[in-house]
């Protein structure tokens, strides 16, 4: 089986990294963060001390990184010192640019690479049942499938270069603003007398249903597995859901696109990150529209 560098192993990356070990790939990781590494090795990786270490041997190399800068920076850094014809994945959530730099930087040395950012949070990546949205070649992608099978339940190629960023995106656009109507709807059905239980029972089998509502629910009791059930322990944080909305209103501001719920709820978002609640599940942004936080 090909071995795999993992770059990137915090609390995505390192359960992402696991499943590959358990898959039977030798993995070698590479993280700034000292835990990150201690906590990567008990699951058997590899760790080593820098990223051109990690990379060393490699035939994949898969990275999860906070921002376009720091990918970038790490493609520059890699691609002189990987194997010919080694095979890059990107599984960070980055703007579409950064995306399409980093596929360019993996071109001029002839290195096949997709874009493959993901959706299913901590849970999915510890349980190996994320969405992984694709961009890149059909070549690439046919080489990245079964690298990516052990760490998914489902696997979408988007389109060409960048794709799978644009899908991220557009996907968590959609999940922020349904989580906003969701939770001022349980408000709503809170002050005029209306049951938590109520509301999901009729919501969650009829026109009202969408997957913040009926796998993600922001209040406790109806979905057991919520982070309503759990003090909101994130699984997807406010602060990572408005550096997704931030991502698509500059995508809509660069092509002149008008969304303005998308706008909106960036906006609440900032207000309930800039509140102190960046690290709070983004569903409890309920306790914000009810009041109980300020």
């Amino acid at each position: 089986m090909p071995t795999i560098a993992f770059i990137g192993l915090g609390n995505m990356g390192n359960p992402m990294a696991a499943n590959l070990v358990r898959a039977g790939h030798a993995v070698q990781g590479f993280d700034l963060v000292p835990d990150n590494l201690a906590k990567a090795r008990e699951s058997g990786v590899t760790v080593m001390a820098n990223a051109a270490a990690a990379v060393k041997g490699a035939e994949v190399v898969v990275t999860m990184l906070p921002a376009g800068k720091h990918v970038i920076s790490v493609y520059e850094d890699i691609a002189p010192k990987v194997a010919e014809g080694a095979l890059l994945i990107d599984s960070s959530t980055i703007d579409i640019d950064s995306a399409r730099k980093a596929h360019a930087i993996a071109a001029r040395r002839g290195l096949p690479s997709i874009d493959a950012p993901v959706s299913g949070g901590t849970g999915g990546a510890t349980a190996g049942t994320l969405t992984f949205m694709a961009g890149g070649s059909a070549e690439a992608f046919a080489k990245a499938e079964p690298i990516l099978q052990p760490m998914a339940g489902r696997i979408v190629h988007c389109g060409e270069a960048g794709a799978g960023q644009a899908a991220k995106i557009c996907n968590n656009m959609i999940l922020g603003i349904s989580m906003i109507g969701v939770a001022e709807a349980f408000v709503l059905a809170e002050k005029i007398g209306l049951s938590h239980q109520a509301l999901f029972d009729v919501a969650s089998t009829s026109s009202g249903q969408c997957w913040s509502m009926t796998t993600y629910c922001p209040v406790p009791g109806p979905v057991p597995t919520s982070p309503a059930n759990r003090d909101y322990k994130p699984g997807f944080a406010a602060a990572l859901m408005l550096k997704d909305l931030k991502l698509a209103q500059e995508a809509a501001q660069a092509s002149g696109v008008a969304t303005p719920l998308g706008a909106q709820a960036s906006q609440l978002y900032a207000l309930f990150s800039g509140l102190g609640h960046g690290d709070m599940d983004f569903s409890g942004i309920i306790r914000m529209l009810r009041g109980d936080i300020g």
